[in-house]
């Protein structure tokens, strides 16, 4: 945990999962959930950025318990 940065994962392979609060208050804050993967020039560099983070964000979910903390069951903006 960093100061003011929310919470970060960071993976052996390079890869990051980052949880943030973002507003004013509590009350209708939205939390933000980054995530980079890193692929070699030698990887699967066409695939999709959906497919290439859909297990580190699956893991990111388990890791924070969102829905649990939430309720939601998917986000609301994707981008």
């Amino acid at each position: 945990v960093s100061a003011h940065q929310g919470v970060r994962y960071i993976f052996t392979d390079g890869s990051r999962v980052i949880f943030r609060l973002s507003g004013t208050g509590v009350a209708g804050a939205t939390i933000r959930m980054y995530v980079e993967k890193y692929e070699a020039a030698s990887g699967n560099l066409s695939q999709s950025a959906a497919d290439a983070l859909k297990t580190l964000i699956q893991v990111g979910l388990e890791l924070s318990q969102l829905e649990h903390f939430t309720g939601r069951k998917e986000p609301t903006v994707i981008t």
